[in-house]
Formats: structure tokens, C-alpha cells, sequence
């Protein structure tokens, strides 16, 4: 993972920079004229990680969202609600995409796939 590399003239901080002629990834001060070739080629990485109950909060949220579509050609299992919103995403550990249905009770919000 990269990390901030500073100036070692002035204790800036040094940003990306392409040298194109050599075709090299540089690390280059703004306020002086301090280089250093990059010893690594990721100038930035973002990992989010998400809690079980965002992860919950956001399948319960689908039902009240109104740009997702609404079907009332299934019944929900749970409490034999007659409406779900549906929509499509990759499965856990499957390929090809899932169809993916959650109950519109707001009192239930049971959801499944078909």
C-alpha cells in the first residue's frame, strides 16, 4: 500500500509525477526542486470495508427506494405481502448476475432470490 512520501529538502509533501521521456513514475516536490523515482507504482488505494449491519441497512433501504422497479407478480414467504422491489447483482461466490427480490412491508423487508 502506498503511503505519503515527504520531501527530504524541505519536509513537503511529494506528489506523483510523470516523467514521460524515461517512461518512470516520480515523486516530485512543489516547492522545491527535490525528485525521487517511486519505488512503488500505486500512488493510491482505497479499501473500504463495510459492517454487517451497513451491509443490512442497505438491503432493508431498497424497499423505500422509488427509482428501483416494483413488482406485484410475487408474494413474499414471510408475511404474504403482494408487492417487492427486484433488482440484479453478483452473488457472493457466484458467477453471471442474481435477481435479487425484497419485500415492500415496511414491517417485514424480507428479501430473497429467484
Amino acid at each position: 500500500m502506498s503511503t505519503m512520501k515527504f520531501c527530504r529538502e524541505c519536509n513537503n509533501i511529494l506528489y506523483p509525477k510523470e516523467d514521460r521521456e524515461q517512461k518512470i513514475l516520480l515523486y516530485a516536490c512543489r516547492n522545491c526542486d527535490h525528485q525521487e523515482v517511486a519505488d512503488n507504482f500505486c500512488v493510491y488505494r482505497n479499501e473500504i470495508h463495510h459492517s454487517v449491519g451497513e451491509r443490512t441497512q442497505v438491503l432493508q433501504d431498497v424497499a423505500a427506494d422509488p427509482t428501483l422497479p416494483r413488482t406485484k407478480a410475487v408474494r413474499c414467504t414471510q408475511c404474504n405481502h403482494g408487492e417487492a422491489v427486484f433488482f440484479q447483482a453478483t452473488a457472493r461466490g457466484e458467477e453471471g448476475m442474481t435477481l435479487f427480490f425484497v419485500c415492500c412491508n415496511p414491517n417485514c423487508g424480507f428479501r430473497w432470490r429467484d
